[in-house]
C-alpha cells in the first residue's frame, strides 16, 4: 500500500516519480521508506504476532500518533486502488479486517 501511494504521489530526489520496483521498499521516497521501516518494526514487535488483527480492530495502538496519521493517509489513498493492483492482497486484507485480538474472526 505504501509503494502504491508513494509511486502516485511523491517524487524522488532526481525529480522523477517514486515507483517501487516490485521489491517492497525499493524505489520509495525517503519519507515513505521511513514509514515502511517503522511499520515493519512495529509489526515485528507486535504482541499478537501472526494472529494480529488489522490496526482498526486492535486493542493496542502501537504507532505514534503522527505515524498513525501517515498510515491512515496511505490507506485512504491505496485501499480503494488495491483491488485493481493487487486483488489477492486486497481480499486478504478484507479477511484480516474481520480478525479481533487473539485471532478470532469478528
Amino acid at each position: 500500500m505504501i509503494a502504491l501511494y508513494c509511486c502516485d504521489n511523491h517524487e524522488t530526489d532526481d525529480g522523477g516519480l517514486a515507483c517501487a520496483s516490485g521489491d517492497a521498499g525499493v524505489g520509495l521516497c525517503a519519507d515513505c521508506a521511513e514509514l515502511l521501516a517503522y511499520a515493519r518494526l512495529r509489526l515485528e514487535k507486535c504482541r499478537y504476532g501472526p494472529e494480529k488483527p488489522t490496526c482498526a480492530n486492535c486493542e493496542t495502538h502501537c504507532y505514534r500518533p503522527a505515524m498513525r496519521e501517515r498510515v491512515r493517509e496511505v490507506m485512504r489513498y491505496s485501499g480503494p486502488r488495491m483491488i485493481k493492483h493487487h486483488p489477492v492482497l486486497a481480499v486478504a486484507h478484507l479477511v484480516d479486517g474481520r480478525k479481533t485480538p487473539g485471532g478470532e474472526a469478528g
